[in-house]
């Protein structure tokens, strides 16, 4: 790895070790969300937080705490429109998805530097993480796994059904609003190593490059932490030695975990149901 990456500068050390801790925190949402097929609405609320992120950036406030009001406030408005409005939920969320983004524009577009700005938001600048940065991200991933680990009966019941789960006593919309919040922390969380463009690959790729090869959720969730942990420490070496984006070359190396996963798979296991669960151990 040291030849790879040259460690002894500060500022790879601090990327590394904070890209290493979103992704394992991708990688406990991540695997719940491609076992519920949530994609979009990490796609959506990836999106869905870029007016308080800018309204931070442009004011000088937290940006973690403007991109977190922002996805809670468009959380809640998803939850408005379906009960009020009874639209369906891929309505809500493709209606919320276009205006926070639309809002998120229209506010970088009043910066006076709004390149700089527009790039640092969707790419992220994981080469810019400091050591405050890092202790939000170790708690962020501490509270993540924690959730997961509260809520893992929870969500297995409602995964496998929903009717059975109220039977045994599972309340669905207590562990539905648990994965939402799942989400919110993880694509806050992610956001400046990898941008709000770009944080998807980081949670959907390396589960998705995981699932194939193992049949429990935890391990699963190992897995693709780990498959994670190399992206980035990939990604970072061919920022480094070519010159290119980091959080790109990260989702870019992420991405391409995935594909090689997929073609392994078609090589050398056996066809299974899509939609099966991995047993819950």
């Amino acid at each position: 790895m040291t030849l790879l990456l040259p460690l002894e500068h500060a500022f790879l050390l601090r990327a590394l070790v904070g890209g290493s801790l979103v992704a394992v925190l991708c990688a406990i949402v991540g695997t719940w969300v491609v076992i519920r097929g949530m994609a979009f609405l990490g796609e959506a609320l990836a999106h869905g937080m870029l007016p308080g992120v800018a309204l931070a950036t442009v004011t000088g406030a937290p940006v973690l705490l403007g991109g977190a009001a922002s996805a809670v406030a468009m959380t809640i408005g998803i939850g408005a429109l379906r009960r009020r409005g009874r639209l369906a939920y891929d309505t809500s969320i493709g209606l919320l998805f276009v205006a926070m983004l639309a809002v998120g524009v229209i506010v970088i577009s009043h910066s006076g530097s709004f390149a700089t700005d527009a790039t640092a938001i969707l790419f992220g600048d994981v080469l810019a993480i400091s050591a405050e940065d890092l202790a939000v991200l170790a708690v962020a991933t501490a509270i993540g796994l924690a959730l997961a680990v509260v809520a893992h009966r929870a969500l297995v019941a409602v995964a496998v059904d929903a009717r059975v789960a109220r039977v045994t006593g599972v309340r669905p919309a207590w562990a539905e609003a648990t994965l939402t919040g799942l989400v919110t922390l993880a694509v806050v969380a992610s956001y400046q190593a990898v941008g709000s463009l770009l944080v998807v690959g980081m949670l959907l790729a390396p589960a998705v490059a995981a699932r194939p090869w193992v049949r429990g959720i935890a391990a699963a969730m190992a897995l693709a932490a780990a498959i994670g942990i190399a992206a980035v420490t990939a990604g970072l070496a061919l920022s480094w030695h070519l010159g290119t984006a980091a959080g790109a070359s990260i989702a870019a190396s992420a991405i391409a975990a995935a594909a090689l996963s997929a073609l392994l798979r078609s090589l050398f296991v056996p066809r299974r149901s899509a939609t099966a669960v991995p047993a819950p151990l």
